[in-house]
Parts: C-alpha cells; sequence; structure tokens
C-alpha cells in the first residue's frame, strides 16, 4: 500500500484549514486518513500576521522512515520545519560531452 502525506481541506468557504494527513495514494483527497499528524491554516492570524503550522514531529518522522512519500505542499512545509533537507534550487542538469550546434 503506497501511503502520502497530504492535505485534506476543512473549515468553511474562503476559510480554509488543512489537516496533514497520512492516508492511502489512491483514497479521495477528504477521505479517511490513516493517522492525523497536525494542521496548516493558510491565512495569516490577524493579530500575529503568521501562518499556523502544528506538526507530531515524532509520527511524522515515523511515516516518513516507513516509506510514506509527501506531496510537494506537505514537502515545503517539512523542509521548513527541519525534519527534511532542503531541495537544490537547480536540479542536476544532465550535459552531453560534445557541444551542441558544433559540427
Amino acid at each position: 500500500m503506497a501511503v502520502r502525506i497530504r492535505f485534506a481541506r476543512h473549515g468553511l468557504r474562503n476559510q480554509p484549514i488543512f489537516h496533514i494527513v497520512a492516508i492511502n495514494a489512491r483514497t479521495r483527497r477528504d477521505g479517511k486518513p490513516l493517522e492525523r499528524l497536525g494542521t496548516y491554516s493558510p491565512h495569516p492570524d490577524q493579530n500575529e500576521g503568521a501562518k499556523h503550522v502544528n506538526l507530531d514531529f515524532a509520527r511524522t518522522k515515523y511515516w516518513l522512515g516507513v516509506g510514506a512519500q509527501p506531496t510537494d505542499g506537505v514537502r515545503f512545509l517539512l523542509e521548513r520545519a527541519g525534519l527534511l533537507p532542503p531541495r537544490p534550487l537547480y536540479p542536476k542538469l544532465h550535459r552531453s560531452a560534445e557541444p551542441v550546434g558544433k559540427q
């Protein structure tokens, strides 16, 4: 069974709150998760001006350790939290030994 760590949308219209969940890759976005790992509120708080992320580090490390693949949005949050190493800015380019255009 392929497990993904992804967002499940909850909340009101125009005021979403996302649960960070470990879920089977084939289930729908808001389906029943295997485990809820945390929450993410994309709208800044009125008082602090900061977005809120609550995350269970131990359980997230467990799911990453058993092979769960995070989606791109969750990967960004996990990189910011220090659970994953940051991705390189420029992926490795595969270049041939010969310059292109010169014959």
